[in-house]
């Protein structure tokens, strides 16, 4: 075993956290988890994941689950395509393989939503295959020991970064080297102010050497942000019932419910809204209120969305949703907070 392994794993003995999924090699346990945790830390994501397994303690359970009570109990945690590829995934297990997750790389990689990362955990966790994760805080932890100057977001950085993870590995206990070195990443050579002087691998860190910690990994720069400009339309009937739409097409949100939207290229008066292409005939005589003269923005990983709601009283259509009604949808993080502000 070379140096950098045995001193990880050494580490990764005395500092690893006592977390639910790490108690048995239950490869659901496992797979929630780490679905959970993507793009997610831990803090966020273990009430997730407490969540999801009281409600779904076996994946039958989950494949059997209705999609919008799966998005309601993922809400707020984004990248909400995971909890359909979650969903998607479950299904595929409990009927295609009768419950029972595959056991090898292989034949997990076919499974929704299960990329090369996903499908390594669980080989090498689960399954004791040797195979190496690479994730965000692997990408760190090797570009910054071996002062790796490979951009991570490009085909050949992410090939030499998966060959080099792959060389390092335990054969003998690969899923606690994918662990140790995940973990490692997460509380000890953190993004910004690594605890480099009393790093245990401080002595051989090249980049350390090098005073290039802070410029590991390179990565190349993102796309550009877009701007969009979203006008909800929050509509009331004599009743006081509502309407909430769900979102549909390859778009953000998908399979998630919000309230009647006209989007633009720009933020629109009251006056320009009533003449939109898309706006609904039943919205045209009702009584329009500005909720909030701030615009709301709510930023994603390439987008920026700019929010104004519209208050539609006096709706001359009988709406189908009653108010009180409306927290046991499924919304997307905006309209959430649209909701904590709102008092009917």
């Amino acid at each position: 075993m070379n140096i950098f392994t045995s001193k990880l794993l050494a580490w990764y003995s005395i500092h690893k956290r006592d977390l639910p999924w790490r108690n048995s090699k239950n490869p659901y346990s496992v797979w929630l988890s780490e679905v959970i945790l993507q793009q997610t830390r831990v803090a966020q994501g273990l009430p997730y994941y407490e969540r999801f397994f009281s409600a779904y303690p076996k994946v039958s359970a989950l494949a059997n689950a209705h999609e919008d009570e799966v998005l309601k109990l993922w809400q707020g945690l984004g990248y909400y395509s995971r909890a359909r590829n979650l969903h998607k995934a479950a299904k595929v297990v409990a009927h295609d393989y009768q419950g029972v997750f595959p056991d090898s790389y292989k034949e997990l990689i076919k499974l929704p939503g299960v990329g090369p990362y996903t499908a390594s955990a669980l080989a090498s966790i689960c399954f004791d295959e040797p195979k190496a994760v690479v994730d965000g805080n692997v990408y760190r932890v090797l570009a910054r020991y071996f002062d790796i100057d490979f951009p991570i977001n490009k085909p050949e950085g992410v090939r030499y970064f998966q060959e080099l993870a792959q060389s390092l590995i335990d054969t003998q206990n690969p899923g606690i080297y994918n662990q140790a070195l995940m973990e490692f990443g997460a509380m000890q050579c953190k993004p910004k102010q690594p605890f480099c002087p009393t790093c245990p691998l401080a002595e051989s860190c090249q980049s350390l050497a090098n005073n290039t910690i802070t410029l590991r990994p390179q990565k190349l720069k993102a796309k550009p942000v877009k701007n969009r400009f979203f006008h909800y339309l929050v509509p009331f009937d004599n009743n006081q019932n509502t309407l909430l739409t769900k979102r549909k097409g390859k778009d953000i949100w998908e399979g998630l419910y919000e309230f009647p939207l006209l989007e633009a290229e720009k933020v629109l008066t009251e006056k320009a809204l009533k003449s939109h292409a898309n706006l609904p005939e039943w919205a045209t005589n009702a009584n329009w209120i500005l909720f909030e003269a701030d615009i709301m923005k709510h930023k994603l990983s390439h987008q920026t969305l700019h929010a104004q709601f519209w208050i539609l009283e006096n709706v001359e259509k009988d709406l189908p949703i009653p108010w009180e009604a409306v927290q046991e949808y499924g919304v997307p993080r905006l309209i959430d907070r649209f909701l904590q502000k709102f008092i009917r």
